[in-house]
């Protein structure tokens, strides 16, 4: 009953969640549409004022492509607020994670090298095949690794290793980079919350949402001045849990058969023995019974 309860809070968790994301995302197109509508407005009259002939005209040019920058900012936060607030829709296939790893490391290894960042990695083989959203983990991917990259302004290393678990397939990234005090731990998925000078705080959020919605588990381990670790498990895809479960379950309805037939044999045997003594000892007494009459009444 406990179990049931749970899950109907939690549903209901969700569909209260989803419908307040439903509406910050139709407030959020609504702001979107005004404010493109000022970005165009401010870059016609910058063209027109491209070569300002009194002050006037150049501090009005100036004021323009000021309006211009801060409202694509705007729409920047606004594109990130809308995928962090927009439920992942995610559609996961049977995937190799070393594979997917591998392509992305290898279309970031230039940038790493440009950076002073030397990428260390670690991919046991023959992992279990996991559900993954290919374009999602991407873009999980690809925040994290610009995280590191972040924290490591003089460059460094960057670790990335994938190895089994008992729940399934795991992957770290380790940086030894600027690392993170407590207090920026404990706000590290807060919405808006960044350190960063131009970050907008939704990256990580929006991360963990796409992680969560795989079925999956995100967790940080970071020291300041020592670097950060971010690893993610994955679950084994169900059919192969299924499979274990049922394999376990056929080898204990086997032992149970076993033990009801081993119990079954005892019990026939020990009814065929006293089955035995009831057809047998009756005899014996009343012969006795016989003998002895005869005995006493010799005697007599």
């Amino acid at each position: 009953m406990s179990e049931n309860a749970s899950d109907k809070s939690r549903q209901r968790l969700i569909d209260e969640y989803t419908e307040i994301a439903r509406l910050a995302g139709a407030l959020a197109h609504e702001i979107k549409s005004p404010l493109s509508t000022i970005r165009l407005t401010m870059e016609v009259l910058s063209e027109d004022l491209e070569q300002p002939e009194t002050e006037r005209e150049r501090r009005t040019l100036n004021m323009a492509k000021t309006v211009v920058t801060q409202c694509l900012r705007l729409e920047n936060i606004l594109n990130q607020f809308l995928m962090f607030a927009k439920a992942p829709a995610i559609k996961p296939t049977s995937s190799d994670l070393n594979a997917e790893v591998r392509a992305i490391l290898d279309f970031y290894r230039e940038k790493a090298k440009q950076n002073d960042i030397e990428i260390l990695t670690f991919l046991a083989p023959a992992l279990p095949p996991i559900k993954l959203d290919k374009d999602a983990f991407g873009c999980v991917l690809w925040n994290l690794i610009n995280n590191a990259e972040a924290a490591m302004k003089k460059g460094g290393e960057l670790i990335v290793r994938t190895y089994p678990v008992p729940e399934g397939v795991a992957l770290d990234l380790i940086d030894n980079g600027s690392g993170m005090d407590a207090q920026t731990l404990e706000k590290l998925y807060d919405a808006f919350y960044t350190t960063k000078s131009n970050g907008f705080g939704l990256g990580l959020p929006t991360v963990r949402k796409i992680i969560e919605a795989h079925g999956a588990i995100l967790e940080v381990q970071s020291e300041l001045r020592r670097g950060t670790k971010f690893t993610i498990k994955f679950p084994a895809p169900p059919m192969i849990a299924d499979s274990r479960e049922s394999a376990a379950d056929r080898l204990q309805r086997e032992l149970e058969e076993e033990n009801r037939l081993n119990t079954e044999k005892e019990k026939n045997a020990e009814k065929e023995k006293n089955a035995a003594k009831e057809t047998v000892n009756p005899e014996i007494l009343t012969a006795n019974d016989v003998e002895e009459r005869r005995k006493e009444e010799n005697y007599g």
